[in-house]
């Protein structure tokens, strides 16, 4: 084989790696993650659409589960929502048989389509009577969350306990204030 073919042989592997390499570079590796992306993403949306048809296989059971807790919330007066809480602490104190020593409300607008009710109670009686009081409220109808609970002991012994106790309540749609 003569030199210049030889040359021109190499020079021809040279620009063939040259050319397979750029095209591993620059088309084969940004195509081959552009795949794995949009696999990803059809994976994703295959989730999202069984998920959102679960949603609407439910959807009678949520829609029946939301509009309970729309009527559940506090009514959209301030004062009449301070109230009813206020009464139905005094409910369950009186079937508890605790003592409440203190309540401390206080509003608190969010956003614009709803406000919060927090109110701390500080109580003491025995662990029944403070079990008892839990469970009154949190299974009244009333659209109360406990956010924290403390028990301490007020003796030795344990039988007297104190409770400190937040709730907060939902308002919906609250009036604008001027």
């Amino acid at each position: 084989m003569k030199i210049e073919n030889r040359q021109r042989v190499l020079a021809i592997f040279a620009i063939t790696a040259v050319v397979l390499l750029a095209s591993d570079r620059l088309i084969l590796v940004p195509l081959t993650r552009a795949w794995k992306a949009r696999a990803g993403r059809i994976v994703e949306l295959k989730r999202e659409v069984t998920q959102g048809g679960m949603l609407l296989g439910r959807e009678r059971v949520i829609r029946t589960r939301w509009s309970g807790m729309r009527t559940n919330t506090l009514p959209n007066n301030v004062s009449a929502a301070e109230s009813e809480v206020l009464r139905a602490f005094d409910r369950w104190e009186q079937d508890s048989r605790i003592s409440v020593t203190s309540k401390k409300p206080q509003w608190k607008r969010n956003e614009d389509d709803y406000m919060t009710f927090e109110c701390r109670v500080d109580a003491s009686g025995t662990l029944p009577a403070l079990t008892r009081f839990l469970y009154e409220v949190e299974k009244d109808p009333l659209a109360l969350k406990i956010e924290s609970v403390e028990i301490a002991s007020r003796d030795n012994d344990g039988q007297q306990l104190s409770l400190a106790l937040q709730v907060s309540g939902l308002m919906l749609n609250p009036p604008t204030q001027p």
